[in-house]
Protein backbone atom coordinates (compact mmCIF):
# COMPACT_ATOMS: atom_id res chain seq x y z
CA UNK A 1 0.00 0.00 0.00
CA UNK A 2 2.82 2.66 0.64
CA UNK A 3 4.53 1.87 -2.34
CA UNK A 4 0.98 2.74 -4.02
CA UNK A 5 1.30 6.22 -2.73
CA UNK A 6 1.49 8.99 -4.61
CA UNK A 7 5.10 10.98 -4.66
CA UNK A 8 4.41 13.96 -2.96
CA UNK A 9 2.36 12.39 0.15
CA UNK A 10 5.16 9.43 0.18
CA UNK A 11 7.98 11.68 0.63
CA UNK A 12 6.43 14.02 3.01
CA UNK A 13 5.12 10.78 5.53
CA UNK A 14 8.40 9.73 4.81
CA UNK A 15 10.61 13.20 5.81
CA UNK A 16 8.12 13.89 8.84
CA UNK A 17 8.79 10.13 10.22
CA UNK A 18 12.67 11.10 10.05
CA UNK A 19 12.47 14.14 11.74
CA UNK A 20 10.48 13.00 14.39
CA UNK A 21 13.55 10.31 14.97
CA UNK A 22 15.94 12.90 14.92
CA UNK A 23 13.82 14.80 17.43
CA UNK A 24 14.74 11.92 19.94
CA UNK A 25 17.99 11.25 19.32
CA UNK A 26 19.12 14.62 19.41
CA UNK A 27 16.79 14.87 22.81
CA UNK A 28 18.66 12.05 24.30
CA UNK A 29 21.93 14.03 23.59
CA UNK A 30 20.91 17.37 24.97
CA UNK A 31 19.67 19.19 21.91
CA UNK A 32 16.19 20.24 21.33
CA UNK A 33 15.83 20.89 17.69
CA UNK A 34 12.25 22.69 18.50
CA UNK A 35 14.53 25.74 19.95
CA UNK A 36 16.13 25.31 16.57
CA UNK A 37 13.68 24.51 13.95
CA UNK A 38 10.53 25.76 15.74
CA UNK A 39 7.98 28.65 14.67
CA UNK A 40 9.16 31.38 17.53
CA UNK A 41 7.06 34.28 18.44
CA UNK A 42 8.36 36.78 15.98
CA UNK A 43 9.56 39.22 18.15
CA UNK A 44 11.50 36.68 20.33
CA UNK A 45 14.79 36.44 20.25
CA UNK A 46 15.35 32.73 18.65
CA UNK A 47 13.00 33.91 15.92
CA UNK A 48 14.15 32.92 12.45
CA UNK A 49 11.95 33.16 8.99
CA UNK A 50 12.68 29.96 7.93
CA UNK A 51 10.90 28.71 11.20
CA UNK A 52 7.91 29.44 8.60
CA UNK A 53 8.60 26.29 6.87
CA UNK A 54 10.90 23.89 9.34
CA UNK A 55 8.17 24.00 12.08
CA UNK A 56 5.36 22.05 10.08
CA UNK A 57 8.00 18.93 10.55
CA UNK A 58 8.58 18.95 14.31
CA UNK A 59 5.77 17.33 16.53
CA UNK A 60 5.50 17.26 20.63
CA UNK A 61 4.73 13.52 20.68
CA UNK A 62 3.89 10.37 19.03
CA UNK A 63 0.07 10.50 19.40
CA UNK A 64 1.05 14.65 17.63
CA UNK A 65 2.85 13.37 15.05
CA UNK A 66 0.65 10.04 13.95
CA UNK A 67 -2.56 11.78 13.49
CA UNK A 68 -1.52 14.50 11.58
CA UNK A 69 0.17 11.99 9.57
CA UNK A 70 -2.80 9.53 9.55
CA UNK A 71 -4.71 12.52 7.89
CA UNK A 72 -1.94 13.69 5.42
CA UNK A 73 -2.30 9.77 4.01
CA UNK A 74 -5.98 9.97 4.25
CA UNK A 75 -7.04 13.05 2.29
CA UNK A 76 -3.22 14.25 1.42
CA UNK A 77 -2.81 11.26 -1.15
CA UNK A 78 -6.50 12.10 -2.81
CA UNK A 79 -6.02 15.52 -3.54
CA UNK A 80 -2.74 15.08 -5.14
CA UNK A 81 -4.04 12.87 -7.61
CA UNK A 82 -6.76 15.34 -8.32
CA UNK A 83 -4.07 18.27 -7.80
CA UNK A 84 -1.29 17.18 -9.20
CA UNK A 85 2.11 16.46 -7.64
CA UNK A 86 3.84 20.01 -7.80
CA UNK A 87 0.09 21.44 -7.33
CA UNK A 88 -0.20 19.58 -4.22
CA UNK A 89 3.11 20.73 -2.64
CA UNK A 90 2.59 24.31 -3.60
CA UNK A 91 -0.87 24.08 -1.58
CA UNK A 92 0.46 22.09 1.26
CA UNK A 93 3.71 24.70 1.89
CA UNK A 94 0.86 27.74 1.18
CA UNK A 95 -1.37 26.45 3.91
CA UNK A 96 1.48 25.35 6.66
CA UNK A 97 3.49 28.81 5.80
CA UNK A 98 -0.25 30.41 6.54
CA UNK A 99 -0.93 28.39 9.37
CA UNK A 100 1.79 29.86 11.08
CA UNK A 101 1.00 33.81 9.95
CA UNK A 102 -2.27 33.34 11.57
CA UNK A 103 -0.94 31.74 14.64
CA UNK A 104 1.71 34.27 15.00
CA UNK A 105 -0.66 37.15 14.70
CA UNK A 106 -2.89 36.19 17.00
CA UNK A 107 0.23 35.80 19.45
CA UNK A 108 1.06 39.69 18.50
CA UNK A 109 -2.60 40.42 19.08
CA UNK A 110 -2.45 38.74 22.32
CA UNK A 111 1.12 40.43 23.49
CA UNK A 112 0.36 43.79 22.73
CA UNK A 113 -3.41 43.99 24.28
CA UNK A 114 -2.86 42.15 27.24
CA UNK A 115 -0.61 44.90 28.30
CA UNK A 116 2.41 42.14 28.28
CA UNK A 117 4.53 44.80 26.21
CA UNK A 118 4.72 46.77 29.46
CA UNK A 119 6.46 44.23 31.85
CA UNK A 120 10.12 42.95 32.09
CA UNK A 121 9.11 39.84 33.33
CA UNK A 122 6.28 37.25 34.21
CA UNK A 123 6.50 35.21 37.32
CA UNK A 124 5.72 31.54 37.34
CA UNK A 125 3.59 29.65 39.79
CA UNK A 126 7.06 28.74 41.80
CA UNK A 127 7.43 32.86 42.59
CA UNK A 128 10.11 33.10 39.86
CA UNK A 129 10.01 36.06 38.08
CA UNK A 130 11.33 35.02 34.32
CA UNK A 131 12.88 37.97 32.01
CA UNK A 132 10.23 38.73 29.19
CA UNK A 133 12.65 37.90 26.71
CA UNK A 134 12.85 33.94 27.68
CA UNK A 135 9.22 33.71 28.35
CA UNK A 136 8.51 34.82 24.73
CA UNK A 137 10.80 31.93 23.64
CA UNK A 138 9.01 29.55 25.10
CA UNK A 139 5.94 30.56 22.45
CA UNK A 140 6.31 28.18 20.01
CA UNK A 141 4.45 26.59 17.20
CA UNK A 142 5.17 23.02 15.80
CA UNK A 143 3.48 20.42 13.91
CA UNK A 144 2.11 20.20 10.60
CA UNK A 145 -1.96 20.27 11.81
CA UNK A 146 -2.24 23.71 9.97
CA UNK A 147 -1.15 22.35 6.66
CA UNK A 148 -3.30 19.34 6.94
CA UNK A 149 -6.50 21.23 8.20
CA UNK A 150 -5.80 22.71 4.84
CA UNK A 151 -5.86 19.65 2.84
CA UNK A 152 -9.02 18.41 4.79
CA UNK A 153 -10.41 21.30 3.31
CA UNK A 154 -9.54 20.89 -0.49
CA UNK A 155 -11.20 16.96 0.00
CA UNK A 156 -14.16 18.76 1.77
CA UNK A 157 -14.36 20.91 -1.28
CA UNK A 158 -13.34 18.56 -4.10
CA UNK A 159 -15.52 15.92 -2.48
CA UNK A 160 -18.52 17.63 -0.78
CA UNK A 161 -20.89 14.78 -1.11
CA UNK A 162 -18.25 11.76 -0.34
CA UNK A 163 -19.33 10.59 2.93
CA UNK A 164 -16.58 9.87 6.06
CA UNK A 165 -16.86 7.38 8.86
CA UNK A 166 -16.59 8.97 12.45
CA UNK A 167 -15.06 7.04 14.60
CA UNK A 168 -16.76 8.98 17.85
CA UNK A 169 -19.76 8.05 17.42
CA UNK A 170 -19.45 5.67 13.99
CA UNK A 171 -21.56 7.24 11.57
CA UNK A 172 -21.17 8.47 8.13
CA UNK A 173 -21.47 12.14 7.89
CA UNK A 174 -20.72 14.22 4.08
CA UNK A 175 -17.20 15.72 3.51
CA UNK A 176 -18.54 19.42 3.66
CA UNK A 177 -20.81 18.88 7.23
CA UNK A 178 -17.15 17.62 8.14
CA UNK A 179 -15.21 20.36 7.11
CA UNK A 180 -17.60 22.70 8.10
CA UNK A 181 -18.01 21.12 11.48
CA UNK A 182 -13.95 20.86 12.32
CA UNK A 183 -13.71 24.53 11.44
CA UNK A 184 -16.66 25.40 13.60
CA UNK A 185 -14.95 23.42 16.71
CA UNK A 186 -11.61 24.84 16.09
CA UNK A 187 -13.31 28.13 16.22
CA UNK A 188 -14.89 27.93 19.61
CA UNK A 189 -11.70 26.59 20.74
CA UNK A 190 -9.49 28.89 19.92
CA UNK A 191 -11.77 31.63 21.81
CA UNK A 192 -12.89 29.75 24.79
CA UNK A 193 -10.37 27.01 25.52
CA UNK A 194 -7.22 27.34 27.17
CA UNK A 195 -4.11 24.75 26.33
CA UNK A 196 -1.14 24.82 24.21
CA UNK A 197 -3.16 23.62 21.09
CA UNK A 198 -1.97 26.09 17.95
CA UNK A 199 -6.23 26.52 17.15
CA UNK A 200 -5.69 29.72 14.74
CA UNK A 201 -2.73 27.48 12.91
CA UNK A 202 -5.56 24.75 12.12
CA UNK A 203 -8.08 27.70 11.19
CA UNK A 204 -5.21 29.53 9.54
CA UNK A 205 -4.48 26.23 7.31
CA UNK A 206 -8.10 26.22 6.24
CA UNK A 207 -7.91 29.39 5.55
CA UNK A 208 -5.31 30.07 2.86
CA UNK A 209 -6.08 26.41 1.52
CA UNK A 210 -9.50 27.93 0.75
CA UNK A 211 -8.15 31.47 -0.39
CA UNK A 212 -5.79 29.84 -2.61
CA UNK A 213 -8.43 27.02 -4.18
CA UNK A 214 -10.68 30.09 -4.90
CA UNK A 215 -7.85 31.50 -6.67
CA UNK A 216 -6.94 28.83 -8.55
CA UNK A 217 -10.47 28.46 -9.92
CA UNK A 218 -11.54 32.15 -10.30
CA UNK A 219 -8.20 34.58 -9.65
CA UNK A 220 -5.52 35.45 -11.89
CA UNK A 221 -4.83 31.99 -13.59
CA UNK A 222 -6.85 29.51 -15.08
CA UNK A 223 -6.00 25.70 -15.68
CA UNK A 224 -7.09 22.55 -18.07
CA UNK A 225 -7.97 19.79 -16.04
CA UNK A 226 -6.38 17.55 -18.66
CA UNK A 227 -2.39 18.66 -17.42
CA UNK A 228 -2.14 20.14 -14.14
CA UNK A 229 1.07 20.99 -14.55
CA UNK A 230 0.49 23.65 -17.06
CA UNK A 231 -0.47 27.53 -16.17
CA UNK A 232 -2.37 29.44 -18.40
CA UNK A 233 -2.44 32.83 -17.45
CA UNK A 234 -6.01 34.90 -17.42
CA UNK A 235 -6.26 37.46 -20.11
CA UNK A 236 -6.40 40.72 -18.19
CA UNK A 237 -9.40 43.33 -18.21
CA UNK A 238 -9.57 47.03 -18.42
CA UNK A 239 -11.97 49.15 -16.65
CA UNK A 240 -14.44 49.53 -19.15
CA UNK A 241 -14.47 45.76 -19.86
CA UNK A 242 -15.15 44.93 -16.16
CA UNK A 243 -17.55 47.84 -16.17
CA UNK A 244 -19.54 46.22 -19.04
CA UNK A 245 -19.58 43.07 -17.07
CA UNK A 246 -21.22 44.52 -13.92
CA UNK A 247 -23.59 46.61 -15.89
CA UNK A 248 -24.89 42.81 -17.36
CA UNK A 249 -25.02 41.14 -14.36
CA UNK A 250 -27.11 44.03 -13.25
CA UNK A 251 -29.35 44.46 -15.66
CA UNK A 252 -30.35 40.70 -15.27
CA UNK A 253 -31.54 41.36 -11.95
CA UNK A 254 -34.88 43.03 -14.29
CA UNK A 255 -34.48 40.84 -17.05
CA UNK A 256 -38.27 39.44 -17.61
CA UNK A 257 -39.24 35.86 -16.11
CA UNK A 258 -40.97 33.23 -17.74
CA UNK A 259 -44.50 33.65 -18.08
CA UNK A 260 -46.26 31.04 -16.23
CA UNK A 261 -49.99 29.77 -16.72
CA UNK A 262 -52.92 28.45 -14.50
CA UNK A 263 -53.73 24.86 -15.45
CA UNK A 264 -56.27 22.57 -13.83
CA UNK A 265 -53.55 20.40 -12.83
CA UNK A 266 -51.65 23.32 -11.00
CA UNK A 267 -49.33 25.60 -11.79
CA UNK A 268 -46.63 25.37 -14.83
CA UNK A 269 -44.12 27.32 -16.81
CA UNK A 270 -45.15 28.16 -20.26
CA UNK A 271 -42.43 25.89 -21.67
CA UNK A 272 -43.46 22.65 -19.69
CA UNK A 273 -40.81 20.58 -21.11
CA UNK A 274 -37.91 23.02 -19.86
CA UNK A 275 -37.39 21.81 -16.19
CA UNK A 276 -37.81 18.13 -17.16
CA UNK A 277 -34.92 18.62 -19.77
CA UNK A 278 -33.13 20.76 -17.08
CA UNK A 279 -33.45 18.20 -14.28
CA UNK A 280 -32.94 15.15 -16.69
CA UNK A 281 -29.18 16.85 -17.66
CA UNK A 282 -28.54 17.74 -14.65
CA UNK A 283 -29.21 14.05 -13.07
CA UNK A 284 -27.06 12.69 -15.51
CA UNK A 285 -24.06 15.17 -15.43
CA UNK A 286 -24.13 14.21 -11.66
CA UNK A 287 -24.13 10.43 -12.56
CA UNK A 288 -21.17 10.83 -14.22
CA UNK A 289 -19.28 12.94 -12.11
CA UNK A 290 -19.75 10.10 -9.67
CA UNK A 291 -18.70 7.58 -11.38
CA UNK A 292 -15.48 9.61 -13.05
CA UNK A 293 -14.82 10.42 -8.45
CA UNK A 294 -15.34 6.72 -8.15
CA UNK A 295 -12.63 5.99 -10.92
CA UNK A 296 -10.32 8.18 -9.34
CA UNK A 297 -10.67 6.22 -5.96
CA UNK A 298 -10.38 3.18 -7.02
CA UNK A 299 -7.04 3.68 -10.33
CA UNK A 300 -6.32 6.78 -9.51
CA UNK A 301 -6.60 10.56 -11.45
CA UNK A 302 -4.24 8.74 -14.37
CA UNK A 303 -6.52 6.00 -15.19
CA UNK A 304 -9.00 8.39 -16.34
CA UNK A 305 -9.34 9.26 -20.33
CA UNK A 306 -8.69 13.01 -21.73
CA UNK A 307 -12.26 13.22 -22.19
CA UNK A 308 -13.14 12.35 -18.56
CA UNK A 309 -10.57 14.82 -17.04
CA UNK A 310 -12.22 17.76 -19.42
CA UNK A 311 -15.69 16.40 -18.60
CA UNK A 312 -14.71 16.65 -14.63
CA UNK A 313 -12.67 20.41 -14.99
CA UNK A 314 -15.79 21.38 -16.69
CA UNK A 315 -17.96 20.63 -14.29
CA UNK A 316 -16.01 21.92 -11.30
CA UNK A 317 -16.74 24.95 -12.51
CA UNK A 318 -20.08 25.37 -12.49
Amino acid sequence: MFKQLPPITKNLLIINGIVFLAQLVFGRRGTDLVDMLGLHFVLADNFAPWQFVTYMFLHGDFSHLFFNMFSLWMFGRIIEQVFGPKRFLLYFFVCGVGAGICQELWQLGEYYFTGMAGYAGVRDPSGFIMPMGDYLNRWTTIGASGACYGVLLAYGMTFPNERIMLLIPPIPIKAKYFVVGYGAIELFSAFFTNGNIAHFAHLGGMIFGLLLILYWRNGGRRRRFDSWETWTPRRSRNFRERLRDRARKFGQLFKRRPKMKIHRGGVRFKDRNADYDYNRRTAEQQKRVDDILDKIRKNGYNALTEEEKRFLFENSKK
